[in-house]
């Protein structure tokens, strides 16, 4: 049930094994998925968050057109994650390979039990906003009314600086 063409914003997370890997073949599961991705963040290192007696993060965002729902997105998801090795038996908030949430998507809200968008927890989580607003631009979250990168300013400092930049945007290419 493809859609309307659109843009569609991701978060990307990863704390086992070789991070960055996992984030490189979360782009490229999203483009061979019917994501033409053509924004990404810089990569950062962040503390754990949930359960935070785990190894550190590695997070990012991307942003792309697609024509694809917002539950074909989370299908997407949830295969690539399963692709990369992540158990999904596992304790919410634990260690995992892989993460992919579906930040935002242009002129789409969702509210059902396994599908938020925007996300849920998109306004209160820095690892998702610090990478989130290098490629929203001047676009506004549909329910706090904010540009994305006002949101992140929002944010205590002392928070946002345990979000560390350790490349730019060029890490995607590998």
């Amino acid at each position: 049930m493809t859609g309307p063409r659109r843009r569609a914003w991701f978060a990307l997370g990863s704390n086992l094994d070789d991070r960055e890997a996992h984030l490189r073949a979360a782009i490229a599961g999203l483009r061979a998925g019917g994501v033409e991705v053509d924004r990404v963040s810089s990569l950062y290192e962040t503390p754990p968050w949930g359960v935070v007696e785990q190894p550190a993060f590695l997070n990012a965002a991307a942003s792309g057109l697609t024509d694809l729902s917002a539950r074909e997105l989370l299908a997407l998801a949830k295969q690539i994650e399963a692709s990369e090795g992540r158990d999904f038996r596992a304790p919410r908030w634990s260690a995992r390979p892989l993460d992919i949430d579906i930040a935002l998507i242009d002129g789409e809200t969702v509210d059902e039990p396994d599908l938020r968008v925007p996300h849920a927890l998109l306004g209160q989580r820095l690892f998702v906003l610090v990478p989130l607003a290098e490629v929203t631009g001047d676009y506004v979250h549909p329910e706090a009314g904010l540009r994305i990168a006002s949101m992140r300013e929002l944010c205590p400092a002392a928070e946002r600086a345990e979000v560390v930049q350790i490349r730019g945007p060029e890490w995607a290419a590998g």
